[in-house]
């Protein structure tokens, strides 16, 4: 599909080709979805809400419920004012929520919906019941990512529901960013681990890994309540993962409740998940036991065995920002060269970042932000590399460079199912993906060995 990409680069002020993002609604429908009892509600037209959801079920395997305000061309030219007071009447009524996440589109950004106003007067009219709630976040797709969208609506959750009581509780709050439900999951395994008590918002595990028991439920048992998210004003602590997606959350509910906040970057890898146990176990006054330290050991173990084929791999990897940050940490970890890092997201803080962890053992790397895929394809057919990482995209890149080892990491996934159940998170995360990138190799060594030199034992 893509044998028609050249090598020579011609800059580009404005044009995207194959653009390593999304757009802002489907990072905030899915931090919605991390809420318990919640519905995402998409204030716009029904193409976009079914773009979203789509693009989410399509990555999860597990069907991604939302509503929509279902602009037509006189909401279009009016607003959106009487859609979203039926919406919500509607919803309230026919789905019976506990709360209603609403988040914009690019139509009722230009438009200028004034939510706040809009829910209010749906509340003063009766149309969200007693007892339930109504959130929103500004999400444009004509700014930022679907990261952004993240950020903005986990931000939303705190200004919206965190409070401060002036008691404070035996918890610390976990921003955990925009992961899969498995890395959720994991993070607070390990915190389950240490015997602290944590508050994960947004939390979808148990929403969009459902198991298979016959009886479909709207709101699954899973996701941070209203009431968790509330109590987070009266932590000890927020560690908030990943500077993209997390952090922006985390200083509002500091600036809102003067609860202490840990800005770290996503627990991929050996290091990155030691400041994540380490931060739970200063703020909990907490021995590390020792079913931890055999973990990292045995992830320390086959990174010894198996160095020998990762030692000085040219990577190219792209995807979300705090993804591709923290997995290049990782790779400089295994001894391999991470050439060329790319992410469709915008911030300095990414080139800065990525730049401060290779300029000892890649100081000629390719770093950029608010790139493509296309013009990582030209770096590639420029001098090539021995591994591929990213999200299901980059399967055609790999496929026309001579089919390059290509490990699927990050979102979305969508010929794949593995990621929403194991967890690229943590110690056995990383051991997950050592073992992935190892069979990348050793897959393509066999496939392309000649008849006689085809080994049993590596």
């Amino acid at each position: 599909m893509l044998n028609g990409t050249t090598a020579e680069i011609k800059e580009r002020s404005a044009l995207r080709i194959n653009p390593a993002k999304t757009c802002q609604p489907i990072g905030a429908m899915y931090a919605s979805l991390g809420i318990h009892g919640c519905m995402p509600h998409s204030h716009g037209s029904q193409g976009c809400c079914a773009y979203h959801r789509s693009t989410l079920t399509r990555h999860f395997k597990d069907p991604v419920i939302a509503t929509t305000s279902s602009f037509t061309e006189g909401s279009s030219v009016f607003g959106g004012s009487a859609n979203l007071n039926q919406a919500l009447e509607n919803i309230f009524t026919i789905y019976k929520p506990e709360i209603v996440a609403v988040h914009t589109t690019c139509l009722s950004e230009v438009i200028g919906d004034d939510i706040p106003t809009i829910v209010k007067k749906a509340a003063e009219e009766g149309k969200v019941p007693a007892g339930c709630r109504v959130i929103h976040a500004n999400t444009p797709s004509f700014v930022g990512s679907h990261i952004t969208g993240f950020a903005n609506m986990t931000k939303a959750m705190v200004n919206y529901l965190s409070e401060k009581t002036g008691e404070t509780k035996d918890q610390i709050n976990v921003i955990p960013g925009f992961v899969d439900p498995s890395d959720m999951r994991e993070m607070k395994r390990l915190a389950g681990e240490l015997n602290v008590n944590i508050v994960l918002f947004p939390d979808t595990s148990d929403v969009l890994d459902t198991p298979q028991t016959g009886i479909y439920e709207m709101y699954p048992k899973g996701g941070a309540t209203v009431e968790q998210i509330a109590s987070a004003g009266d932590s000890i602590a927020t560690l908030a993962l990943g500077t993209f997606a997390s952090h922006p959350a985390a200083i509002a509910l500091e600036d809102k409740c003067s609860v202490p906040t840990a800005l770290l970057e996503l627990p991929i890898g050996v290091t990155a998940t030691d400041e994540y146990i380490d931060a739970l176990r200063n703020y909990a006054a907490v021995e590390v036991p020792a079913s931890i330290v055999q973990e990292r050991g045995r992830l320390l173990d086959v990174i010894s065995d198996m160095g020998q084929y990762l030692f000085g791999k040219r990577v190219a990897v792209f995807g979300d920002p705090d993804h591709v940050i923290a997995l290049t940490r990782f790779l400089v970890e295994l001894d391999m060269k991470p050439v060329y890092v790319i992410t469709g997201s915008s911030g300095n803080h990414f080139e800065t970042r990525v730049g401060e962890i290779l300029k000892e053992q890649v100081p000629d790397a390719k770093i950029k932000q608010n790139a493509d895929l296309f013009e990582l394809h030209q770096w590639i057919k420029q001098q090539g590399v021995d591994l591929l990482i990213g999200n299901t995209h980059g399967k055609y890149i790999a496929r026309a460079e001579g089919n390059i080892p290509f490990v699927r990491f990050g979102f979305p996934i969508l010929d794949r199912m593995s990621h929403r159940v194991f967890p690229t998170v943590g110690y056995q995360g990383a051991l997950r993906l050592v073992d992935k990138i190892i069979d990348a190799f050793f897959d393509k060594k066999d496939r392309e060995a000649p008849e006689e030199q085809v080994e049993l034992i590596q």
